[in-house]
């Protein structure tokens, strides 16, 4: 599922007149990065969720030719945030685990697909979650305190209030779908999810191979074309 409805409020005044999905980064959409990435990883069918300015991005999706096939989920009438969108989405995905991504995350790619890298990792012997993470330090765009720790098994533990965290989440998980039950059917965020795997030791997480940029306002997007430049010369 590719997470597409949020407002994208700190991306003004671009996304006074477009859907955040649709900035453009080294002249190709930021949701078009995302399924090119979901195709090149092999996966064949995107969920996608609508509402700001949910007209121009579903005739956008619409014209996008070439896998992933897209599938629409509606959040016209109540934005529903990354979880509820999710939780809504969930008779379009199926039984088993999934990959649920942001249509703003964008990342220069290392030895190996990152996509492929946590799908092939993800055990549902031992994990709920598997998230995707980057370092907090050597990220573009980025300079927060960073969300998690890791263990050496890969287990992650939420950043301690007034600490710093060496990772930060990617944008990108595999989830199970249990991990929905019980959850309200409004508005909620992923986190709640995330910390519902945390409580039952079952949330791990997959350091990005390669540098993600964090494109979360107008002055971003230059960082991560010249990063995009440098890495293709």
């Amino acid at each position: 599922m590719v997470l597409a409805a949020g407002l994208g409020t700190r991306m003004r005044p671009l996304t006074d007149s477009r859907p955040k999905p649709l900035v453009e980064v080294e002249h190709k959409a930021l949701v078009d990065h995302v399924l090119d990435r979901v195709a090149a990883a092999g996966i064949p069918r995107a969920v996608v969720n609508l509402h700001h300015h949910a007209d121009m991005l579903e005739a956008h999706l619409k014209a996008r030719a070439g896998a992933p096939e897209v599938v629409l989920s509606d959040e016209r009438a109540l934005l529903l945030e990354t979880g509820g969108g999710v939780r809504k989405a969930l008779p379009l995905l199926g039984a088993a685990p999934f990959l649920v991504i942001n249509s703003d995350t964008i990342w220069i790619e290392g030895m190996w697909p990152n996509l492929v890298r946590l799908t092939e990792h993800f055990d549902p012997e031992r994990m709920d979650a598997l998230l995707l993470l980057a370092s907090a330090a050597h990220s573009i765009g980025y300079d927060g305190m960073g969300d998690f720790q890791m263990d050496k098994m890969g287990r992650l533990t939420r950043r301690a209030e007034r600490l710093v965290a060496p990772f930060v989440y990617a944008g990108a998980a595999v989830l199970a779908p249990r991990l929905f039950e019980g959850m309200p059917d409004g508005a909620f965020s992923l986190n709640r999810v995330f910390d519902r795997a945390g409580e039952a030791d079952r949330l791990f997480g997959l350091r990005l191979d390669g540098i993600w940029m964090h494109v979360g306002t107008p002055d971003a997007i230059a960082l991560a074309e010249e990063a995009i430049q440098r890495s293709s010369d």
